[in-house]
C-alpha cells in the first residue's frame, strides 16, 4: 500500500482493515497498516544520542514507559498483539523456550516477527531480544557448546574466554538476538553451590583476568561495536555476591543450593565479590545490562534482598561504579521481596531496577507499576529500553 507523503512530523498510525472473507477462515486478528512514525528529532541520527534519548522521553506516556520497563517470556503472551498493546520493552527464550523447528533460520524468523509487532506502537521502539547463551547458545540445536566458566578459569588463559565470548556471541547473533544474559561473573567460595560451575573460579583476580570474555562477546569497550552482525550487548551477573552463598541457607521454595544468604563483612565484600563488577564497568560492561540475585548480608543486619538493597544498586553500582547502563531483575525474582505485590514493584524499582523480568505476569506487573507511579509511591519511569544499535 502506498500513502501520500505527510509534510508534518508524527507518530505512528495504525489503521484496522475490513476484510470480507470468502471460502475460507478470517484471521484470529484484524489485520492492520502502520504508517510509520516520521519527521521527529528522536529518529534523527545526525543529532546526539542525549537529546535523542530526552526527544523521545518527552513524548512517551507513563503506560509507555512502564512497557519499556517491562520483559516477558515469549511463551507467556496471550496475544503477540500485546507486544503493542502492553508497548513491552523485551521478550526472552527461557530454557527450553524455542520456536518449531529448532533451527537458526526459525529464530531469526521468530524475532523478526516479534519486532514487527513492535512497529505498531506510537513510537516504534525496537524490542530487545534476550537469551541466557553463558557457555554457547544452548537452546539451539547445532550450536557451539563452549565449557563451563569453571573450566575455562582452570585454563587460565584469557584469550581463550575472549574466544568463546566471539563465537557465541556471533551464533547468538545469527539467530536474530541481540542480548546475551552472560557473562557470569561470581566469584564461587563454596563448591557445593549449586552453580559453582558458572564462576570462573574463587580468586577475584581470576575471574577479572577472564574478564576478556566481555570483549569477545561485545567488542569495543565504548559500545560502537554493538551494531555489527557477531556482537551482543553483555550482562555481567549476578550483581552481587551470589558466589558466597552458604550452603544450607536457602529459604526458596525448591531452589535449596540455588540460592542463599551471603555473609560477608564489607572489606571481603569489596575484595572478593564487588572487584569483578568494577572491572566489568571498565571494559565496557556499562553500556550493557546486570542481573541482580542473591542475598547480601553485611555484619549483624536482617538479609536484605538484593533486588531490594537500594544502597548497592543505586548506592554503589550506578554511583559509585559510574554504571550507566540499565540494570534488570533475574526471573521471577522480585516477587521473592517480603510483602504484597505492589511492595515487591515499588521496593525494587526504587531501589534502581529499570527493567523487571517478570516473566510472565507483564499485565499484572505493568498496571501495578502504574498505579505505584500514580500515588506518588514509586519515582515515575524516567528511561526507556534502547537497541543495542541505537
Amino acid at each position: 500500500m502506498r500513502t501520500d507523503k505527510d509534510g508534518a512530523a508524527e507518530s505512528a498510525e495504525t489503521v484496522p482493515l475490513q476484510l470480507t472473507v470468502t471460502g475460507a477462515k478470517a484471521p484470529a486478528e484484524t489485520p492492520q497498516v502502520v504508517v510509520n512514525a516520521h519527521g521527529l528529532p528522536y529518529q534523527n541520527a545526525r543529532l546526539p544520542v542525549k537529546k535523542r534519548v530526552a526527544d523521545l522521553l518527552s513524548r512517551m506516556s507513563l503506560a509507555e514507559k512502564a512497557g519499556q520497563m517491562t520483559q516477558a517470556e515469549r511463551n507467556a503472551l496471550k496475544s503477540q498483539g500485546d507486544i503493542a498493546s502492553y508497548d513491552l520493552g523485551s521478550l526472552l527464550s527461557g530454557g527450553g523456550s524455542v520456536p518449531t523447528p529448532n533451527t537458526p533460520e526459525a529464530w531469526a524468523k521468530m524475532v523478526d516477527t516479534y519486532q514487527l509487532r513492535a512497529q505498531a506502537t506510537r513510537y516504534q521502539i525496537p524490542l530487545i531480544y534476550g537469551v541466557d547463551a553463558v557457555h554457547g547458545h544452548n537452546n539451539v540445536i547445532g550450536s557451539t557448546i563452549m565449557p563451563h566458566n569453571i573450566g575455562i578459569g582452570a585454563g587460565r588463559d584469557p584469550r581463550i574466554a575472549e574466544r568463546t565470548g566471539a563465537v557465541t556471541a556471533k551464533e547468538v547473533r545469527a539467530t536474530g538476538i541481540p542480548w546475551d544474559f552472560a557473562p557470569c561473573l561470581c566469584v564461587t567460595r563454596d563448591e557445593r553451590w549449586g552453580r559453582s560451575y558458572e564462576a570462573f573460579g574463587e580468586d577475584p583476580a581470576l575471574v577479572t583476568a577472564m574478564e576478556t570474555v566481555i570483549q569477545g562477546m561485545q567488542g569495543a569497550r565504548n559500545g560502537k561495536d554493538l551494531d555489527r552482525s557477531d556482537k551482543v550487548l553483555t550482562s555481567a551477573k549476578h550483581f552481587v555476591g551470589d558466589g558466597g552463598t552458604g550452603f544450607g541457607s536457602s529459604s526458596t521454595g525448591s531452589y535449596t543450593i540455588d540460592q542463599g544468604i551471603t555473609k560477608v563483612t564489607r572489606e571481603e565484600l569489596e575484595a572478593v565479590h564487588l572487584a569483578p563488577f568494577a572491572e566489568a564497568v571498565k571494559r565496557g560492561a556499562a553500556r550493557s545490562c546486570r542481573r541482580t540475585r542473591r542475598r547480601h548480608h553485611r555484619r549483624r543486619r536482617r538479609p536484605v534482598k538484593m533486588h531490594a538493597h537500594a544502597e548497592m544498586i543505586n548506592g554503589v553500582l550506578k554511583d559509585r561504579m559510574g554504571f550507566d547502563g540499565f540494570v534488570i531483575s533475574d526471573w521471577q525474582a522480585i516477587d521473592q521481596i517480603p510483602g504484597d505485590y505492589p511492595s515487591d514493584v515499588r521496593t525494587s524499582v526504587n531501589a534502581g531496577l529499570d527493567m523487571i523480568m517478570v516473566p510472565t505476569n507483564y499485565q499484572e506487573f505493568t498496571r501495578t507499576l502504574k498505579d505505584e507511579v500514580t500515588a506518588g509511591r514509586t519515582a515515575r519511569p524516567a528511561s526507556t529500553t534502547p537497541s543495542p544499535a541505537s
